[in-house]
């Protein structure tokens, strides 16, 4: 299932008190794996860090498992229900930014078993809060992208060529694996930056058009195989 873009996989449960997403292993349903939901890690934006706390032998539903920062927010990622924490993600520590990128996979934050009821009580499925979630997508003004943008270019006014030379500038000075959102008003962009991709090499992950605005969401490649050859 997907919410204003935003992935909301329907294989799990989830507590939309604390933005967390809970799955009963297959092989051990009595464990779980829980994560961030996609719509807040892409609402706090990218994650520098995040810190487990120490693991304890039974935490209260509401308790923290660890705090993350980003540029705008510190908060904890907190327990759904009452939980003996099995085992954190390592490798978390090293790579936060899976929180973002990778919230239902590489991204997930730890391992708990139930200590109260089972099934725990509070959680919902993904059809339950699809509505009360699209509200809130909808007045936080939301964007879940296939990458975390690190960078953001706002270009209004201006013709799709000068576009696309700054474009080509603002990816020459960032490392490979960069990914920008570009903005821009230019209704030959869609078309253009079709070809741009396909001329550089670099990666044209996501595209949106609202209202008059259109996002395109890029990639610079480590080694860009070009598809076509340039113009000119």
């Amino acid at each position: 299932m997907e919410i204003a873009g935003c992935p909301i996989p329907e294989d799990r449960l989830y507590d939309l008190e604390h933005f967390v997403w809970a799955r009963a292993e297959a092989e051990r349903p009595e464990v779980y794996t829980l994560g961030l939901v996609a719509p807040f890690a892409a609402f706090i934006g990218p994650v520098a860090s995040i810190a487990y706390r120490p693991l304890a032998p039974s935490l209260a539903a509401g308790r923290s498992l660890g705090l993350i920062e980003t540029a705008r927010f510190t908060g904890a990622v907190r327990l759904p229900f009452d939980a003996a924490v099995l085992e954190v993600n390592g490798e978390l520590p090293a790579h936060p930014r899976w929180l973002n990128d990778d919230p239902y996979g590489r991204g997930w934050v730890a391992r708990v078993r139930p200590t109260g009821p089972r099934p725990p009580p509070g959680l919902e499925s993904a059809e339950r809060i699809r509505d009360r979630l699209a509200a809130w997508i909808e007045r936080g003004h939301v964007r879940c992208w296939p990458q975390t943008p690190d960078r953001k270019m706002f270009e209004i006014g201006v013709e799709c060529s000068a576009i696309l030379a700054q474009l080509n500038d603002e990816l020459a000075r960032q490392p490979a694996g960069t990914a920008l959102l570009l903005v821009t008003d230019d209704p030959t962009a869609p078309i253009e930056m079709e070809r741009w991709s396909d001329q550089t090499g670099h990666a044209l992950l996501a595209k949106r058009h609202d209202e008059n605005l259109f996002e395109f969401l890029v990639r610079k490649e480590e080694r860009p195989v070009p598809r076509i050859p340039r113009r000119g």
